[in-house]
């Protein structure tokens, strides 16, 4: 076997893959929310470092695991509303109050963790895998899902949001609000309301992908999101708005970065060119790919804008 294929063949290239797909998973399903509801949300950089610092701040305090989860949930849905007021009933543009949002985000937490810890290095204890009873002792199969509470989290919640979507009213309000806005305001149903709160949840899913990168790696930089966060948007488009869809996409990209990680140890190449495999892979995908299935009232018009404000 070629050492090309030797990589695919072991179970830690794909626990790798799934652990690196586990931020992407978190993001694309709360860019999903925001875009489903009709926002496009481009402060998803910002957010993913908002909510990596608050979780590494809740743990360096002494808080355990799920309340750090519950910290960047909360300042994830702080700046999804910030981002859902300025675009619902004061009706500014999305992708710039999106790139306003995410200057300030990354911004306040740069300046927050520069202002606290200075210039030297700080870390926190990871998060450790946990072993699933049975699961963990099959051949392959046990060390591939070796995996953090963060992850089983991000699966857990493909399901959980596949099912709001296509299985309760709540999903369909929601779909409505990105596809026929004025059909929902003609039930008596306050679509900026709805906007609003679908934003706040996506945003606060957002900071939980964040989260899951300074937990994982046990310490906080500005430059640990690396454009994850627009990696998540283009997802949802590649994904052609489907949530059954994410899971898949998020583990191929996952794979392409945990691939590219040890074929820089096999090949020798500049690693530049490895870097950047995953984003060229996602712009072809997105080249390669043609999808009607984009929420009609995504961007809307001014004069839609003026129809919701009623």
């Amino acid at each position: 076997m070629t050492p090309v294929l030797e990589i695919l063949a072991e179970a830690s290239f794909w626990a790798a893959a799934l652990a690196i797909a586990t931020p992407l998973i978190f993001g694309a399903l709360g860019a999903l929310l925001c875009e489903r509801a009709g926002i496009l949300n481009l402060g998803i950089e910002g957010i993913f470092a908002a909510g990596a610092l608050a979780a590494f701040l809740a743990i360096h305090l002494g808080a355990e695991l799920w309340i750090a989860i519950l910290v960047a949930l909360l300042v994830g849905g702080a700046l999804g509303l910030l981002h859902g007021l300025l675009t619902g009933p004061l009706g500014l543009s999305q992708p710039l109050t999106g790139i306003g949002v995410t200057l300030l985000a990354a911004g306040l937490a740069a300046f927050t963790f520069t202002a606290l810890f200075g210039a030297a290095p700080q870390n926190i204890t990871p998060v450790a895998p946990i072993r699933l009873p049975a699961v963990s002792d099959l051949p392959f199969i046990g060390e591939a899902l070796l995996q953090t509470p963060l992850t089983y989290l991000a699966l857990v919640l493909v399901l959980v949001v596949s099912y709001l979507f296509n299985r309760t009213p709540l999903g369909l309000t929601i779909r409505a609000c990105g596809e026929n806005p004025a059909a929902v305001a003609a039930q008596g149903r306050s679509v900026h309301g709805l906007r609003i709160s679908a934003v706040m949840a996506g945003s606060a899913l957002m900071a939980l992908g964040g989260a899951s990168l300074s937990l994982a790696a046990g310490s906080f930089s500005t430059e640990m999101v690396s454009g994850r966060g627009f990696i998540c948007v283009a997802l949802t488009t590649l994904t052609g708005w489907r949530t059954s869809l994410v899971l898949i996409v998020a583990l191929v990209i996952g794979g392409i970065d945990a691939y590219q990680l040890r074929a820089q140890k096999e090949f020798a190449l500049a690693s530049q060119l490895f870097l950047m495999a995953p984003f060229v892979a996602l712009i072809i995908a997105l080249a390669l790919t043609r999808t009607s299935r984009r929420p009609r009232a995504l961007l809307a018009s001014a004069k839609e804008g003026d129809a919701n404000r009623r």
